[in-house]
């Protein structure tokens, strides 16, 4: 994903959840991680940098849409980052829940992508002001 390969990226994290699409321990669990490290860049964004952060969502022509007419899997991934963002991680934990009871397994791919790039994009931007961002954010294989 960081070499911009995000088809490959969401083919891989598809093909894995539907390979186990029983085993959700990890899927919640690297979720759960990735939306936390993302709160904490927003975090050290808003207090340590010139620019405030702000969430916005666009459908396919770029227009901005409101979060309750975005698709499901970027709904369910912005009320994940909002309730972690606010310190709620119970909310956090119980929006992925949600999301592993009902989703099918390419919206439960496409919510890890969506992770997986906020995460990316949140920690180019740190690294760009000077902020801290975790190790194994920025170790590529």
């Amino acid at each position: 994903m960081r070499a911009g390969e995000d088809d490959g990226a969401l083919d891989r994290v598809a093909d894995a959840v539907q390979s186990a699409p029983d085993s959700h321990v990890d899927a919640r669990e690297l979720m759960l991680l990735l939306f936390h490290e993302c709160s904490a860049m927003v975090a050290a964004l808003g207090s340590g940098g010139t620019t405030p952060v702000k969430m916005q969502v666009y459908d396919d022509d770029g227009q901005e849409v409101p979060i309750d007419e975005a698709d499901p899997p970027v709904r369910t991934a912005v009320r994940t980052l909002l309730a972690e963002v606010h310190g709620d991680t119970d909310s956090a934990k119980a929006q992925i829940e949600i999301a592993l009871v009902n989703a099918a397994p390419e919206e439960m791919a496409l919510l890890m992508v969506q992770a997986l790039r906020w995460t990316l994009r949140l920690s180019d931007e740190c690294v760009n002001r000077g902020l801290p961002i975790p190790t194994w954010v920025r170790e590529v294989p």
